[in-house]
Order: C-alpha cells, then structure tokens, then sequence
C-alpha cells in the first residue's frame, strides 16, 4: 500500500471543484469518415466524434473515473492487466449499477509476449439451488430471480482479478486496488449519469435498508454536483488489497453475506463463497476477412455465435453492397437469424453441457446455414429451427478496452445482470448482490423478458455457470499486433453490437468513432423483428426492409442496442473511443 498516498491525492483532485477531469464530450480527430460512408442527418450522432488519439496506450470505459485509474496505471509502467484490474475496482465504485465486487465477467487478453487466453469468472450457482426454484404457486417464474437475496448467484469478480493478476500482473496487487479504496473512502461528485441510474431503480433500491441507505441518504436521489461516499465498501477493498480473494470469500466479508443471505432468505453459503473459482479456457479463435479474432468461449455465447455469422457472411463481398445499405442489412440480419438459433439450442455451461464447437466452427456448417439465405427476400424464423432455446445476458453491464505501451491489450466485460443487480447491498459491506440466476432458464421451454425461448441446455443446477452474451474481442493486425479491443453491453445485443464494430473498421475501413458511435440493428431469431436505433436508418431503406419481409421495429439510440468503449491501432497510432449513448470517457498516454 506505500502508493496510497498518490492514489489519496488522484481521488482529492477527483472531488475537488475546478479540478481537470479526462474528456467527456467531443475531442478533435485527425481521423475522417469514408468517403463511402455517409451517417444519416436523422442519427443524432452523427457528428459526435468522441475520439482521442495516443502514442503509446489507451483505456476506454463507460465511467470517466475509472478511465482515468486504468491510463494512470499505464503510464507508470503498467502492462494492460494491470491497468485491467485497477479499472474494474474502480468501476465496483464508480459505476455500481454495472461494475462491481458482487457480480462476474470474462476476460480476453494478448500479452506483448503472444501469449493470450480467455479468464471465465462468471458466476455460478449455490449449491442449494434447484431447476425449479422460482417457479410461484400459479406454476409459473416468478419475480425473485430478478429481485431479492434469493436471485444471486456467486460472485466471481474478485476471484477473476485475482487470477488474471496472477498470471499476467507485472505491479504489485495492493498498488491497483489503491485508487478504488481512495474514490470510496474519500468520494467522488455525482454527476447526472449516476444520479439518472439510481432513480431509474430507486423503487427497488427502496426496498432494502441498506441500499435505501447507501443510494437514498434521507430518502432522496443524490443530486449532480453532491459528493457520495462508500466506507464499507472501502473496507471490503482494503481486506481484498491485503489479503487477496481470501479478503472477499472468506473472513469478514463472508460473514457478512451469509448475514445478507439469512436476512432475505437466500440459499448462498459461506462454502458456496469459498469453493468458487475462476476458470482459464481456451479462447475461440476464428478468422474474419484474413483477420485473426480471440473471443470467449462458453459459457459465453459470444465468441461461438460471432465466428458462426462470420463464416456464413464469407461467401457475401458487404464492402461492395455497401455500409448499411438493405442488400448489406439483410445479410446481416439473415447470419444473425441463424447464428442466434444456434446459439439458443446448442450453447450452456460446457462443464454441464457438451457442445458441438467444432462442429459449428466449421465453414461446413456455416455454409449449411448460409445456403438457405435468398437474395431480397427476408427468412421467416419459424423456418430454421435448431432446437430449443437458451439465456441472455441482462442489460445492465459495462465493458472495457486497454492497450498498453508494450503490444499487450485486454478486453474485459463484467456485470450485475440487470440494472443495480438484485437491488440488494450486502449490509455493512457497500456492494451490490448480482441477480444473474435470471440468466438461467427460470423455465425452460418460455420465452424470457427478451423473448428468447430458454432450453432444458441452461436450466438451474448447482454449481453451474449461467449462459452469457458477453463478448470480450481481440482482433489481430497483419503484423500479429492488437488492431481492434471491443466488446459491449447490452443482453443479447452485445453480440451484434460487437460484431458490427468488428465489420465496419475491418469492411468499410472505418475510424474507431465512426465505427462505434455508427448505428446500429439486431436480430436474434426470436422474436422474429429486426431491431433498428431510431433515427439510424433512412425510410427508404425501412421501405425496402418492409419489402423484404422484415417485421422492423425502432429502439432507443440512447442505448437501447448496446455501449461499446473500444480502441483502435492503426499505423503506430492508438485511438480510442468511448460510446457516445453514455458518458465515458477514453484517455490514452
């Protein structure tokens, strides 16, 4: 802990008035927009460039503080885990609708040296959990996978940080939860986004003593401009910074969330907490326009489903149909129609459900999928039929890219599930339980909240991982360097979000701000609508959707189909870029 007092200075400068802070707005670009590439005058985005360029390194985030932790950790010398790990303890802080101690996530990373792997740290399970345990009275799922003690699964966060620390961490561990333990102990300003978050919630959040007290002092919303402070979770940090996860699942703090869990009759134990461990996998590898991709493998569906379209759109030259054009679209969406049915029969936890990956990586398969897409005219989802169904990630996470100084990058996506997790803050700890039971099939064979019908593949058992979304990506330069950290939030959406990123800069040579702060569709099989931000499609291109056969539906462009923080390098030059749907910030050395 001998760099606290640095860390106590950053957080001071944090809440101090007039004090600098990273670029939240606009930051001026040398990069330019294609000149094949025109964004529609109705896309409110479509002069927000949010790009900042760099020599050496970059973070990207969707909370400026957290930003500006993880790009102070690189430019003292650390390597991208490093700044990896102090930016999601910052996050558990300054972003506790989504980053957090009490959730999961997953981790891609390419170290300078080559070598690179996938971090699953997502959660699981209490031993006590059975297949049917939020089915109510009327034989139907009902609302306590989503809200209460009893929708927690156990956490993962810690234990992942840890791991990846381990392996590939180059400072000392107390050094990178230093600045996190400064913002809760000392606070930080609210600003409007953290405000709007709570508010959104505060009917649930109202409902639990301890997060009513922690994110409604005196039964109001906090106000933009106020300072807001976490002491126990500051104490939470400080056990974790000296005594690793043994600090989180063990000791005091296990104590008290099996306190939280007899409160409000969850079925987490101290011997859940203390079995957990993260799991190293094999990344899925797979190649896209002679790009070499690094994604993560079950139980993230991302990375399967991504490679899955990839092969099917081999055969399609989209640079030529043009950026957003119907022809394009319609590609797109008929490999997602498909990509999606695969992964809602096929994928789960792959220590509980055996999958066929090398099956549907291959291009044999992809181009068995592919075969039945007919030009102009849309596939009725009724039509291609997999099997049953499986889960989708909740909305409420955030994403994060790192490239470092060295040639190393990480990609880290973590989560609560839904919007402030459970609702539920451990009493006396300062961290939010996560409610990713809902990712499990409640009940399998109906559609959830997204409409994804979930299968018998994903159903509850203990011990088991819930199936994610989250999509964690690396794309590899000719040369073998990082050219392109994305990833997203956004449920199901993460996936084709992602994806899309991935296929502007790669097919239509876009910059990192266009390509990101560019609109966006989604389809995911069930329900059979094709998904477009308001504002980012012209009504020709709706008309001649509609004439395809397309059930087409407008969503918000205010985050409705994903956040993506991501960064690109390009000839030595990092740049980065958060999303302009959320008020992050990118900030690079």
């Amino acid at each position: 802990m001998r760099h606290f007092a640095g860390w106590l200075s950053f957080s001071v400068c944090v809440i101090a008035i007039g004090c600098s802070k990273p670029a939240r707005g606009p930051v001026a670009s040398s990069q330019t927009l294609p000149a094949a590439i025109t964004l529609p005058d109705s896309w409110p985005f479509a002069h927000a460039d949010q790009s900042v360029t760099a020599a050496h390194g970059m973070v990207a985030t969707d909370a400026p503080i957290a930003t500006h932790v993880g790009a102070t950790v690189l430019r003292s010398g650390g390597n991208a885990v490093d700044a990896a790990v102090a930016t999601a303890f910052a996050l558990a802080v300054a972003f506790p609708a989504a980053g957090n101690l009490g959730g999961g996530g997953f981790l891609v990373v390419h170290m300078a040296d080559g070598r690179e792997a996938a971090l699953d740290f997502r959660e699981t399970a209490p031993g006590a959990a059975t297949r049917d345990m939020y089915i109510g009275a009327n034989g139907h799922a009902d609302a306590r996978s989503i809200t209460g003690q009893l929708a927690a699964g156990v956490p993962g966060s810690v234990a992942g940080l840890w791991e990846a620390h381990e392996r590939y961490g180059s400072r000392p561990w107390a050094e990178l939860i230093a600045p996190a333990i400064a913002l809760a102990e000392q606070g930080f300003v609210v600003d409007s986004d953290f405000a709007g978050a709570i508010r959104g919630d505060s009917a649930r959040l109202s409902r639990f003593p301890a997060s009513a007290a922690l994110f409604l002092p005196h039964g109001r919303v906090p106000s933009a401009g106020e300072r807001w402070r976490n002491s126990d979770l500051a104490a939470v940090l400080r056990r974790i910074a000296a005594d690793g996860p043994k600090g989180f699942y063990g000791g005091r703090t296990a104590e008290l969330i099996e306190a939280e869990m007899h409160r409000g009759h969850g079925v987490m134990s101290r011997q859940d907490l203390a079995s957990y461990k993260a799991r190293w996998r094999d990344p899925i590898v797979f190649t896209y326009r002679g790009h070499k991709v690094i994604s993560m493998p079950p139980p993230s569906s991302g990375g399967i489903t991504m490679a899955l379209v990839a092969h099917e759109l081999a055969r399609y030259d989209v640079r030529a149909l043009g950026w957003h054009s119907p022809q394009s679209l319609h590609v797109f969406a008929e490999g997602m129609r498909r990509g999606f049915a695969v992964r809602n029969a096929m994928l789960g936890d792959p220590d509980f459900v055996t999958i066929p990956t090398s099956k549907i990586l291959s291009q044999a398969y992809a181009d068995s999928l592919s075969a039945s897409i007919v030009d102009g005219r849309a596939s009725p989802s009724s039509s291609i039929r997999i099997g049953d169904g499986a889960a989708v990630e909740g909305r409420n996470t955030t994403h994060f890219s790192v490239v470092d100084g060295q040639g190393g990058a990480a990609s880290l996506t973590t989560t609560l599930n839904g919007s402030f997790g459970a609702a539920v803050v451990v009493s006396g700890a300062g961290f939010l339980l996560n409610d990713e039971m809902d990712d499990f099939a409640s009940e399998p064979g109906k559609p959830n909240m997204f409409g994804l019908v979930q299968g018998e593949a994903n159903a509850i058992a203990p011990g088991k991982r819930m199936l994610s979304s989250m999509s964690p990506t690396i794309v590899m330069a000719s040369d073998g360097t990082p050219l392109l950290v994305t990833g997203a939030q956004g449920g199901p959406t993460i996936i084709t979000t992602t994806f899309q990123i991935m296929s502007n800069v790669i097919d239509y040579d876009m910059d990192i701000s266009t390509a990101v702060r560019a609109p966006r569709v989604h389809h995911q099989h069930l329900p059979d609508t094709l998904q477009y931000e308001k504002g980012g499609l012209t009504s020709a291109t709706l008309e001649a959707l509609r004439a395809m056969g397309y059930a087409v539906a407008p969503v918000s462009p205010l985050g409705d189909l994903g956040f993506a923080a991501s960064i690109l390098r390009r000839n030595g030059v990092v740049h980065g870029a958060f999303d302009p749907r959320v008020h992050g910030a990118a900030e690079g050395y």
